[in-house]
């Protein structure tokens, strides 16, 4: 099955014609198509030609039996599974399986096959404090696993802001930011109102007391008067999958200007 954007570069090479293009899109991609796993989940399985990310398994919340299921049947689907928010006790299950384990981001990656041949499109991600690495390390794991290339910038919070200025100019190249604070969550604000790069705002539920737990640095962000988008507390993968979008977009176009 090929994949659109072969179906899409074929076409722009005209080696084949609109209405050719139009007929293999609809007859071979089947993007309604999906895999039934007993009575416990409908993989989507034609995710990756809709929407241009896959399905990932969040492993939070499911039994072990069932978590395996799901994963046996993706692969066989796909030839690759990602998974997040994976417990110890799942973990030490999916050892059955050849697992590339991400610690700090508490993401699984199983099977051989990549998703993504890679454009190179470039993700920053840039966290406040320590205690925001393992979501940070979601978002990074998330757009390199989406066929991205990465850099990082960790505890550059706005307490010191003296240690945010150099680390800014190696960030500059990135076709994205991914910015997480927690407290008061200010760092995405300052970081939008000092580059054109795009920012995408991601608070950590790092801080206690009134406004604990996140919230106090989610309306921060969106009460921010720099220009960024904010996704929801802890939700690193939201954050890498966006960011991989914008960025594989932005490392396409550069490669249709050659």
């Amino acid at each position: 099955m090929p994949s659109l954007d072969t179906i899409l570069k074929r076409l722009t090479n005209r080696e084949i014609t609109h209405d050719e293009a139009e007929r293999i899109i609809r007859r071979e991609l089947k993007i309604d198509e999906y895999t039934r796993v007993a009575d416990i989940a409908k993989l989507d399985t034609a995710r990756m030609h809709r929407v241009g990310i896959p399905e990932v398994v969040l492993a939070e919340g499911k039994t072990t039996e069932d978590l395996l299921a799901i994963v046996e049947a993706q692969l066989k689907a796909e030839g690759r599974t990602v998974l997040t928010r994976v417990s110890e006790h799942q973990l030490q299950a999916l050892q059955r399986f050849d697992i590339e384990w991400h610690d700090r981001a508490r993401v699984a990656v199983i099977g051989k096959k990549p998703h993504f041949q890679r454009r190179c499109g470039l993700v920053g991600v840039v966290c406040a404090g320590t205690a925001d690495i393992s979501v940070a390390e979601e978002a990074r794991v998330v757009a390199e696993e989406f066929g991205c290339k990465t850099i990082k910038s960790y505890d550059v919070g706005v307490a010191g802001i003296h240690r945010l200025y150099p680390e800014l100019q190696k960030l500059l190249d990135a076709d994205v930011l991914v910015v997480l604070a927690g407290r008061e969550g200010a760092l995405p604000t300052v970081i939008a109102g000092l580059t054109d790069i795009p920012v995408i705002g991601v608070p950590v539920s790092t801080g206690y007391g009134f406004g604990g737990r996140g919230e106090a640095a989610l309306l921060a962000m969106l009460q921010s008067c720099s220009v960024l988008a904010v996704v929801n507390v802890d939700a690193g993968f939201v954050a890498g999958a966006f960011a991989a979008k914008i960025a594989n977009r932005a490392a396409y176009s550069r490669e249709l200007d050659r």
